[in-house]
């Protein structure tokens, strides 16, 4: 597993990597997208039929681009808040005979000339699979059932046939499939307490699964580290399927979602660090997984789930009011914290099934619309990185170095987790070794030796700037990617508030 050993400021860090030392398999869908009918995401974001930027579906082409670039294994839709009074039948059919109605999420009004098909079609331009959530809100299983069967039926009932009516003959097969979106938040449409929320999840589960047995589903936890997270697992990972066809080797829940935002304008340090919090959480979501399924007597022949971050970024509502669209400006700060995330999701390989960012277009987003173009926010840079090298295997790491031992944010990061200034994780994929190093500190380079890496080429791609506070525009991108090689000699000088990404053949 990754380490990390505390030193004092005297004494020289270092970092030690062995690519044999395999922990887990990456799973490609951490690097997922999430697009929500909110703000500038899916109307002036992915969908703008007016723009001469677009195709002739009315999907603007750049964003296609940069998805692809990107390489996004799956794309969460259409919630988030939104699909709380979402009713999918508002999204199907002659546009023009789609009804517009009252958003309550973020108090705007849904046109609904973007709804399923126009998804599935986007998706299968940018090469992606959906992801889609059921409305636990003001939905029903009725509904969601005939959701399931529109997308996934091959047979001759009503639904898949609506689907055939609606011009596609052939079935989405969508796989992965929410079982509502933050039940527990004060802020949803029919909020539901834990105890509502778990009786009523087990049973969609149970129809859910004898409509379409090999779909995945996803239980609606909180943060990971919270009473809820622990009542629906142990309510919901368990092993009474009641005559469930392949019950001795399949579970009603493949996944556990958990959400995560992190932000602090006060301090760059607590800022770049506090996603460590999202680590932890996955710790401990995994760990309630694990007391449900031993409580719960669930054979160990049964898989068991994983976690699913459906929800994480750098978000300060303040900052960016969802309301008004949410439409974040990020600092480089901003970018080193989205580098520590993206670096807790690979140490963290094994318990990770899916994380998704949020979101995809212009809402809290490292791409931003207008209407000559794209502009890639700071935050788009690591993830680029880590999308297009950290794959394959996780390796193990050692870290001696400084720990940042201020005030975190939030404050129980502190004493659960460390706080290094030097973070890093690797990754092993096709012959190459790919290390990822954010030193956090807004004020000192560390120079140091790395341990299990042979003289000889090293390519190298740096995403820092001026101070932390730097951000990218339209006119002036600030922050981006510089590339060079290294011949492996001596030790590494990663320089102050820098992500670093070093890449040699095994």
């Amino acid at each position: 597993m990754a380490t990390f050993t505390r030193i004092p400021s005297s004494t020289p860090p270092s970092i030690t990597i062995h690519p044999e030392h395999t922990i887990a398999q990456i799973n490609d869908n951490i690097y997922g997208g999430f697009t929500e009918h909110m703000g500038r995401c899916i109307y002036g974001g992915i969908y703008d039929p007016s723009n001469p930027l677009s195709d002739a579906n009315g999907f603007r082409k750049d964003v296609i681009d940069a998805m692809k670039e990107l390489n996004v294994p799956v794309v969460r839709y259409p919630g988030g808040n939104f699909v709380a009074t979402y009713h999918w039948l508002d999204g199907v059919g002659p546009k023009d005979k789609r009804p517009k109605r009252p958003e309550l999420a973020w108090l705007g009004i849904e046109p609904n000339t973007f709804g399923t098909d126009e998804f599935m079609k986007w998706c299968e331009i940018v090469g992606t699979e959906p992801y889609l959530c059921l409305n636990f809100g003001t939905g029903t299983l009725d509904e969601a059932l005939g959701w399931l069967e529109y997308c996934n039926s091959t047979q001759d009932t009503y639904y898949a046939n609506l689907r055939r009516a609606n011009g596609h003959p052939e079935p989405y097969n969508v796989k992965y499939w929410a079982l509502g979106n933050e039940c527990w938040g004060p802020w949803q449409v029919a909020q539901l307490s834990k105890e509502a929320y778990a009786a009523q999840a087990y049973q969609w589960a149970k129809a859910l699964k004898l409509l379409d047995p090999s779909i995945t589903l996803i239980l609606c936890g909180e943060t990971g580290y919270s009473s809820w997270d622990a009542y629906v697992l142990k309510e919901c990972v368990r092993w009474d399927v009641h005559g469930l066809s392949g019950s001795t080797t399949k579970s009603l829940i493949d996944m556990h979602s958990i959400h995560v935002y992190t932000a602090d304008n006060t301090s760059h340090i607590a800022n770049a660090t506090a996603p460590r919090g999202a680590e932890r959480a996955i710790q401990m979501a995994s760990a309630l997984i694990d007391l449900a399924r031993i409580e719960n007597r669930v054979p160990e022949t049964v898989p068991r789930p994983l976690v699913c971050f459906d929800e994480w970024n750098v978000w300060d509502p303040v900052r960016a009011p969802g309301e008004l669209g949410a439409e974040e400006k990020y600092t480089l700060s901003d970018a080193l914290a989205v580098a520590v995330f993206l670096t807790g999701f690979i140490r963290q390989a094994r318990d990770l099934g899916m994380a998704n960012i949020a979101q995809s277009v212009n809402v809290i987003s490292p791409l931003m619309t207008s209407k000559d173009g794209v502009m890639k926010q700071t935050t788009w840079w690591p993830l680029l990185l880590f999308s297009k090298y950290m794959r394959g295997q996780s390796v193990a790491v050692n870290v001696r170095a400084e720990e940042y031992l201020g005030r975190t944010n939030p404050g129980w990061i502190r004493g659960t987790i460390e706080t290094p200034f030097l973070e890093s994780c690797a990754a092993v994929q096709d012959g190459w070794v790919n290390l990822a190093v954010t030193n956090v500190s807004e004020e000192k380079d560390y120079v140091v030796p790395i341990d299990g890496l042979k003289e000889g080429k090293v390519d190298v791609f740096t995403v820092g700037g001026e101070n932390v506070s730097v951000v990218n525009t339209e006119a002036e991108q600030k922050v981006g990617i510089k590339e060079g090689t290294w011949d492996g000699k001596g030790p590494y000088r990663f320089e102050k508030h820098s992500f670093t990404l070093l890449r040699w053949k095994a």
